[in-house]
């Protein structure tokens, strides 16, 4: 039954446990940087029925894709949401990061310190510093006043600039990499997907990041479709379930978008028999929340706050390629209702056994009925 924002499925689910999806994984295993090539990343296939795995090299990745078979990607561009500034009349350092935009300039946003950013506070960015290494104020290219307090603590800012605010944002600010990732990347595309279109997300969908130009061709040409949608990635996708009961967990919300021609695309797979293979857990929760309970879609758009665990019954995908994700987390919740928490749990132990790289910039997961491909 429905219930608000949540799915239960049945009275097993009240004895699911946050605990169930716990699993060790060495600190040295959490890949920091990523490959040269995108595609050279390891590979491991989970049968989602028998729990056997198969080790690959991604780029195999062909050899499980059939013609008439749908590949959906998320093309949400990850904006350089994270922002250096000073609080204007103190010079104090403050980091705020955007999550959502409103409207009329002003923006929520994640800001640390917290204190320092009370209703009515200015933040400067980008000002220079003076010759005895204060901060002139007068040169900043982007001010912000923080104009309220909102759920969770976060700030809503109103920021007055000249120009254009992307341009600006593309100058002064940082890639938002996830907590896992101690320092900053030298080149801000390696955190974008090669077929990023729309700004919008606050972090990457990271499964798509294995996929280069020659490789997604080499799909075309076997026969393979290739649907976009759009779902903008907010920061509540690192945000640890805090409830044990994961009836009690409330999702955080992200904006979707669907255009009726890839809509089409994946609605003629379904008609035709053949697969809708998901690339990442953004696109999955994307056309679940988006789909008729035929499992059929249409042009649409709106937010989502759609929780997928064991017992959910999916109404779109067949498959999905994904990375490896964090123990407790909401997105190993979603990979074990495809693939059953037993199955991705004993295949994660194999992952950690045979050293494979893990989170975002790590390697991938093929996740399919293996012996019907």
């Amino acid at each position: 039954m429905r219930m608000g924002q949540f799915y239960t499925y049945g009275d097993y689910m009240e004895q699911l446990l946050k605990s169930d999806f716990y699993f060790d994984l060495p600190e040295e295993l959490i890949a920091q940087d990523p490959l040269e090539d995108r595609s050279s990343s390891r590979l491991l296939v989970l049968d989602k029925n028998t729990g056997d795995v198969e080790h690959h090299v991604f780029r195999d990745i062909l050899e499980y894709l059939n013609e008439g078979d749908c590949l959906v990607i998320n093309n949400t561009k990850v904006i350089p949401a994270r922002l250096m500034g000073v609080r204007e009349g103190t010079g104090a350092s403050i980091e705020v990061l955007l999550l959502k935009r409103q409207e009329n300039d002003v923006w929520e946003t994640l800001v640390k310190p917290g204190k320092k950013a009370r209703p009515g506070n200015r933040i400067l960015f980008g000002c220079k510093n003076n010759e005895d290494g204060t901060v002139d104020e007068s040169s900043a290219i982007l001010v912000g006043e923080v104009v309220d307090i909102v759920e969770e603590g976060n700030r809503l800012i109103k920021f007055q600039y000249e120009g254009i605010f992307e341009e600006i944002l593309d100058k002064l600010g940082q890639m938002p990499l996830p907590p896992y990732i101690t320092h900053q990347l030298q080149d801000k595309n390696r955190y974008q997907t090669v077929y990023a279109k729309h700004d919008g997300s606050a972090a990457a969908p990271t499964a798509g990041l294995h996929f280069t130009p020659e490789l997604l061709e080499a799909v075309k040409e076997k026969g393979v479709e290739i649907a976009e949608v759009t779902l903008h990635v907010g920061l509540g996708t690192f945000r640890p379930v805090k409830e044990d009961n994961l009836l009690n967990h409330h999702m955080h919300s992200e904006f979707y978008n669907i255009e009726q021609s890839e809509a089409d695309k994946i609605n003629k797979a379904k008609q035709a028999g053949k697969r809708v293979i998901s690339v990442g857990t953004t696109s999955t929760r994307t056309l679940e929340s988006a789909a008729d309970e035929n499992g059929y879609l249409k042009e649409c758009n709106g937010w989502t706050e759609i929780f997928i665990y064991p017992g959910y019954q999916f109404k779109v995908i067949d498959a999905l390629i994904t990375n490896f994700h964090l123990p407790e987390s909401t997105l190993v919740m979603l990979v074990s209702a495809l693939a059953g928490r037993e199955n991705v749990l004993s295949a994660y132990a194999k992952a950690v056994e045979e050293k494979y790289r893990f989170f975002s910039f790590g390697d991938a997961m093929f996740i399919a009925d293996v012996s019907n491909k």
